[in-house]
C-alpha cells in the first residue's frame, strides 16, 4: 500500500515535471516567435524606412532625381570634370568604370593632355587604370556612350553632360540615376561648385567630407580677401592675367575681365570696359592699348607653347607691354585640363596674391601651401608631384622675358 502511494507520487512528480518541461518548451517556443514577430515587424518597419529614405533631389540642371543615399556600389562619372569632383568627396573604390582619357595606360586615348596635367588622375591612377572603359571622354565627346557604361553595369552615373534632353534619355537607357554637376563661371569659388560638392555628400552619405571641404574653400578665400581688404586703390599695382582657357589651346591674348582670383585677392585687373565678363581673347589692338599701363604680367602655363611662336614672329607687340619690358612677368599653374582643376585654381589665387602684395604674403610658402591644399581636396600632399611636371603645370616663378620665349 505504501509502495503504491510512493509509486502513485512518483508518477505525479514525473507528470508535473513533465508538464513544467512542456510549459518550458512552449514558453521559449513562444519568446522565439515574439522575437521573430518583433524581427519581422521591425524589418517591415526598416523596409518602410528604406522606401522612405528614397529621396527626390534636384541635380544641378534642374533635373528631378530619385536617389537611395548610401546604398550606391557601383559607381560611374562621365564627362568633363565629373570624375575629379566625385574624387573631392566621394569613394573612389566604389567605381566601376573610367573614361578612357583618365586611363594613363591606354596608347589610343585622348592625346590633348599628357598624363600629369590633372591632380585627381596623379593622385588615384593606380585605381583608374585597372578600371574598364566607360568611354572615350575628352574635349571630343559630346554625348555620353550608354553600351559602354551599361557593359560597366553602374548602379549610379555622375555626369557633367550639362543637358537635360541628353540626360534624360541617358536615364532611359541605363535605367539608374544620372545626377548631372555643374561648378559655375567662379570655378571652385561658385555656389554652383559648393552645391555639387554637397549633392554628392548627400547621395552617397559623405556630408562630413563634402562640409569639410567647401568650409576650407570658404576659410581659403576669407583668409586672403581679409589680407588685402585694406590696400588703397592708388596702391593697387594694375596687373594683367592671360593664357586662360583649355590646356594648351590658349595665348597672350586669352585674358578675362572681372576675374574671380583678382576679386578674391582684392587686385586690379588692367582688363576694362569689355562688353563682357570672364574669360575670352581680346584684339591685339586692345593689349597694345593697355600695354604701357600693365605693371605685372601673369601667364597661365598653357599657353607657353603657343605665345613662344607668336613672340618670335612679333615681338614689338609684346614690347608695347611695361611689365614685359621690366621683366615683372610671372608664370602661374596651367590650371584647365578636361575642365578645371579646381586645387590648382585655388593654389593659383594664393600666389597671385602673393605676387601682387608680396609683403601681405610673405609668410606664405606656395610649395607648402600647395600640399595643404591638395591635401584638402584630394587626401594626398602632392607638390613634389606636382613641381617635378614642368609641361604639364609650369610651376610658379618669375621668368625672364629676353630668354624665357626664345
Amino acid at each position: 500500500m505504501i509502495k503504491r502511494k510512493w509509486q502513485n507520487n512518483m508518477k505525479n512528480m514525473k507528470k508535473s515535471k513533465l508538464i513544467k518541461k512542456v510549459a518550458a518548451c512552449l514558453m521559449v517556443v513562444v519568446s522565439i516567435f515574439a522575437m521573430f514577430a518583433c524581427k519581422t515587424t521591425s524589418d517591415n518597419s526598416t523596409g518602410t524606412t528604406q522606401n522612405q529614405a528614397e529621396l527626390t533631389i534636384t541635380d544641378m540642371i534642374g533635373r528631378s532625381v530619385t536617389v537611395k543615399p548610401g546604398s550606391y556600389k557601383r559607381v560611374v562619372c562621365i564627362g568633363a570634370g565629373a570624375l575629379r569632383m566625385y574624387s573631392y568627396v566621394g569613394d573612389v573604390s566604389l567605381l566601376c568604370g573610367v573614361e578612357d582619357i583618365d586611363n594613363t595606360t591606354l596608347k589610343d586615348r585622348p592625346k590633348m593632355f599628357d598624363s600629369v596635367a590633372r591632380p585627381y588622375v596623379m593622385a588615384y591612377s593606380e585605381s583608374f587604370n585597372k578600371l574598364p572603359s566607360c568611354g572615350v571622354g575628352g574635349p571630343n565627346a559630346q554625348t555620353a556612350e550608354a553600351e559602354k557604361i551599361l557593359s560597366c553595369d553602374p548602379d549610379i552615373v555622375i555626369s557633367e553632360y550639362e543637358d537635360v534632353e541628353k540626360e534624360n534619355a541617358l536615364y532611359e537607357q541605363l535605367g539608374v540615376p544620372v545626377i548631372t554637376l555643374k561648378a559655375g563661371v567662379n570655378g571652385v569659388f561658385d555656389d554652383s561648385f559648393k552645391e555639387s560638392m554637397e549633392l554628392l555628400g548627400k547621395i552617397f552619405e559623405r556630408e562630413n567630407e563634402a562640409e569639410q571641404l567647401t568650409q576650407y574653400i570658404d576659410d581659403q578665400r576669407k583668409q586672403i580677401t581679409e589680407r588685402t581688404a585694406g590696400i588703397e586703390d592708388k596702391d593697387k599695382p594694375s596687373v594683367y592675367i592671360c593664357g586662360l582657357g583649355n590646356w594648351g589651346t590658349t595665348n597672350h591674348l586669352m585674358t578675362a575681365q572681372n576675374y574671380v582670383s583678382f576679386n578674391i585677392a582684392n587686385v586690379k585687373n588692367a582688363v576694362t570696359g569689355l562688353a563682357k565678363n570672364g574669360i575670352q581673347s581680346i584684339e591685339e589692338e586692345k593689349f597694345t592699348d593697355i600695354g604701357a599701363s600693365i605693371d605685372i604680367m601673369i601667364i597661365d602655363a598653357a599657353a607657353v607653347k603657343n605665345i613662344k611662336p607668336l613672340y618670335k614672329n612679333n615681338p614689338d607687340m609684346f614690347n608695347t607691354c611695361k611689365a614685359w619690358n621690366n621683366n615683372e612677368v610671372y608664370l602661374e599653374m596651367a590650371y584647365n585640363a578636361y575642365y578645371t582643376n579646381y586645387e590648382i585654381a585655388m593654389i593659383n589665387t594664393w600666389y597671385i596674391a602673393k605676387t601682387v602684395y608680396p609683403e601681405l604674403f610673405k609668410d606664405v610658402d606656395i610649395k607648402e601651401k600647395t600640399d595643404e591644399v591638395t591635401e584638402a581636396f584630394l587626401g594626398k600632399a602632392m607638390s613634389d608631384e606636382i613641381f617635378s611636371a614642368p609641361l604639364s603645370f609650369g610651376g610658379y616663378k618669375k621668368i625672364d622675358t629676353a630668354t624665357f620665349f626664345n
